[in-house]
C-alpha cells in the first residue's frame, strides 16, 4: 500500500464509520466526495475488505439501522491504526518528494540530529511477538549504569516520544518496559512460549500518559492554560479522555481522568507559566515543589 491517496481514504473511512451515528453507505460516499474523492462503490466496498483484511479493523453493517460501525470488541486499537497510517502516509509523501527531486531533503528537518539506536531490532522483535518467540539481550540500565541479561516474553512494541519500547514478561511476572534503544546483543529463541488468554498489555497504557505505571487510582486532573497554550492543547489533547471544561479570553480549563505518573509531572512542567494545576491538590504541590527546586539553582 504505497498510495497516499490510498492512505487517506482509508483515514476517513475509518473516521466515518466510528461515529456514533452508523453512517448509511451513501453517507461514507459523500463523505469522501467532500475531502475530494471521488469513488465507485466497488471501490469502496473494496476499501472496506482491505481494512479489514489488512489492519484488522472490523466495519460491519447493521441492517436495522443501515449504517456501518467499528465492531471494537473485534478490531485492534484504532488509536494504534490511525497513527499508524498517518506515518505511512508521511513516509509516503516524503519518498515522492524525493524521487520527484533529490533536493528535497535540503528542505527537511528532522528533530533530532542523532539516530535513533536500536531501529534494526525492531523487525526481529516484532517478528518475535507474531511468533510467539522468546527473546534474549542485554539491557543497559540509566539508573543504575549497569547491564544485565534478560529473556522475555515479548507482547508489545510501543513507541513514546521518538523512542520504541518492547514490552514483555521475565520469567512468567508482570510486565515490564524495556528502551530498544539500549538493547544489546539481541537473540530470538526458537522456544515458543503460550500467551496468557485475553491478557493485553495495550491496558498498561490506558489510563496514563507515556510509559511509566504509577500506583493509584483513575483521577480527575483539572488543568487551566493561558490562552495560547489552549489552542495548542486543544490541537494536540495530552490524554485521550481530555474533555474541555472552559474556553474563553482568559483561559482553557480541560479535564482528564487518568492516573498520575512522571510523563503527566514532565510534561506540565515543560509548559511552564502557562499551565496550571487546579486539581489533584497532591499533584499541585508535586509541580510547585518541582519549580521551586528548578528556581533554587538560579538563585
Amino acid at each position: 500500500m504505497s498510495s497516499q491517496g490510498t492512505i487517506k481514504r482509508y483515514i476517513l473511512i475509518v473516521e466515518k464509520t466510528n461515529s456514533q451515528n452508523k453512517p448509511s453507505f451513501a453517507d461514507i460516499r459523500e463523505y469522501l466526495h467532500q475531502h475530494g474523492f471521488e469513488i465507485s462503490s466497488r471501490t469502496l466496498q473494496r476499501d472496506i475488505e482491505q481494512i479489514r483484511l489488512e489492519f484488522g479493523i472490523e466495519i460491519k453493517y447493521d441492517r436495522g439501522n443501515n449504517g456501518y460501525f467499528i465492531d471494537q470488541d473485534s478490531s485492534i486499537d484504532l488509536n494504534s491504526f490511525l497513527g499508524f497510517l498517518d506515518t505511512v502516509a508521511t513516509a509516503d509523501l516524503l519518498t515522492q518528494s524525493l524521487k520527484e527531486s533529490k533536493s528535497a531533503m535540503n528542505y527537511i528537518s528532522f528533530e533530532s540530529e542523532g539516530n535513533f539506536h536500536g531501529s534494526a531490532h525492531l523487525k526481529d522483535i516484532l517478528f518475535a511477538i507474531r511468533n510467539k518467540r522468546k527473546i534474549s539481550f542485554v539491557h543497559y540500565n540509566y539508573l543504575a549504569e549497569t547491564r544485565k541479561n534478560y529473556e522475555i516474553c515479548p507482547y508489545l512494541l510501543k513507541e513514546y516520544q521518538n523512542r520504541w519500547y518492547v514490552i514483555g514478561k521475565v520469567e512468567g511476572k508482570s510486565f515490564r518496559t524495556f528502551g530498544i534503544d539500549r538493547i544489546e546483543n539481541l537473540q530470538v529463541s526458537t522456544e515458543v512460549y503460550k500467551a496468557v488468554k485475553n491478557e493485553n498489555p495495550s491496558m498498561l497504557f490506558e489510563n496514563i500518559i507515556g510509559l511509566t505505571s504509577a500506583e493509584g487510582k483513575v483521577e480527575e486532573v483539572i488543568l487551566s492554560f493561558q490562552p495560547v497554550q489552549g489552542k495548542y492543547i486543544k490541537s494536540l489533547p495530552l490524554h485521550k479522555s481530555q474533555r474541555i471544561v472552559k474556553d474563553d479570553k482568559r483561559a482553557l480549563v480541560v479535564s482528564l481522568n487518568l492516573v498520575p505518573n512522571f510523563e503527566l509531572n514532565q510534561k506540565i512542567l515543560m509548559m511552564g507559566e502557562s499551565v496550571k494545576v487546579l486539581k489533584p491538590i497532591k499533584l499541585a504541590k508535586e509541580i510547585k515543589k518541582s519549580l521551586s527546586l528548578a528556581l533554587k539553582q538560579y538563585s
